[in-house]
């Protein structure tokens, strides 16, 4: 499967391949192949890009059209 929001994240924080795949732990060809929609992304590796873009995972895949993570306020 193909996210498309994975690119355009890494873009819109003008970040190249290599730096994020580092973040991952992982080559850049192979964060490549999950751009591309070649590989499926681990459910760790979603994590972890979430909570460094502070998104959400359903924004990342596409159920969420909503980027920013709101926190909800406590009584």
């Amino acid at each position: 499967m193909r996210f498309k929001r994975l690119k355009d994240l890494r873009e819109d924080n003008d970040l190249f391949q290599k730096q994020v795949a580092e973040v991952l732990g992982i080559s850049q060809q192979y964060y490549s192949e999950y751009e591309k929609g070649n590989r499926t992304m681990p459910i760790s590796h979603l994590i972890t890009l979430a909570k460094y873009y502070g998104t959400s995972i359903d924004y990342i895949v596409g159920l969420s059209n909503e980027k920013n993570i709101t926190k909800k306020k406590t009584s």
